[in-house]
């Protein structure tokens, strides 16, 4: 099969466009929909400090070989790499090593936050305390948190994420079957700032997995492709085949997901708008309720609970 841009073999086939597209012609493709995001997405960015969520995997290795890119000549910008330990034996070291060599051959700075520091545990510690609860509901919570945290201390304007388009189509889907408006317009890409909460961006918003991981792989970027070995039991993987099954039968269902997203929060914001978030007596971070999520996992892992924030 050949590009549909050049003579070129072709490397991926897009069927939601009807092409097919060499390496060089897919390289350039996920540069333009990831240079477009960031103009739509942080609109007139030009000084300050932008923060990107490294995790070591191949989605956030391309977001920040890519923020480097568009921010590289930009001596006002400062571009920085958080990664976040969670403890997750023999997953997180290989995931860390992988993200510290991207951030070396691109000359960014990179602060590594430990959840076991700064929460007084690990994914894997409590995952044996609460045995009957998925890791990946605290697992997640947490890294948020961790990841809010230190872009907010390291006085980050954005928070660029890894996400791309088959984790935010899976988002939106699994938000909707359980209704659940307030965490659906909550979602990446903000479009306005929160008190506490650095506004994060999702420049990969149009790339699907596959052509995040090609388009890796093509330039030759360092990223550990392993699984977590808590990930068989999120429910996140129910609502992935269920995307793609969807996608399979009907290309463009993922972009459509998407769209619904993105009108449910212009609606949102036209009308009622975001309420601003009170502050979690655990812990002082923006919080819905008295306690946060992450915060309430902790009092149950521990009889005592969370110590009231000064």
């Amino acid at each position: 099969m050949r590009c549909s841009a050049c003579p070129e073999p072709a490397i991926v086939d897009l069927p939601y466009r009807g092409g097919h597209l060499c390496s060089g012609h897919l390289r350039a493709s996920v540069w333009e929909r990831y240079r477009r995001e960031m103009h739509r997405q942080l609109p007139g960015f030009g000084a300050g400090t932008v923060a990107v969520a490294l995790s070591g995997g191949k989605d956030s290795s391309v977001a920040l070989a890519l923020a480097q890119r568009y921010f590289g000549r930009r001596p006002t910008v400062r571009l920085l790499a958080i990664s976040v330990d969670e403890g997750i034996d023999g997953y997180r070291a290989a995931t860390l090593e992988a993200a510290r060599r991207l951030c070396r051959s691109l000359g960014v700075e990179q602060v590594v936050v430990r959840a076991e520091r700064e929460l007084g545990t690990t994914t894997d510690a409590l995952a044996r305390e609460l045995a009957g609860t998925p890791p990946c509901s605290f697992c997640g919570v947490w890294r948020r948190q961790l990841l809010n945290r230190a872009a907010r201390d390291a006085g980050a304007d954005a928070l660029v994420l890894g996400f791309n388009l088959d984790d935010l189509a899976q988002t939106v889907l699994m938000n909707l079957v359980h209704g659940d408006l307030d965490r659906l317009v909550r979602m990446a890409p903000h479009r306005r700032r929160q008190p506490g909460l650095v506004p994060r961006v999702a420049p990969l918003a149009q790339v699907p997995e596959r052509e995040v991981f090609l388009y890796a792989l093509a330039e030759g970027l360092p990223f550990d492709h392993g699984e977590c070995p808590h990930a068989a039991r999120a429910q996140r993987n129910r609502f992935r085949a269920i995307v793609w099954e969807l996608e399979e039968a009907q290309p463009g269902t993922r972009q459509a997901l998407l769209r619904t997203h993105e009108r449910l929060v212009e609606r949102w914001l036209a009308t009622d708008g975001p309420g601003t978030p009170g502050r979690c007596r655990g812990c002082g971070e923006p919080a819905s309720d008295e306690l946060c999520r992450a915060c309430e996992f902790r009092r149950r892992a521990s009889p005592v609970g969370p110590e009231v924030a000064a």
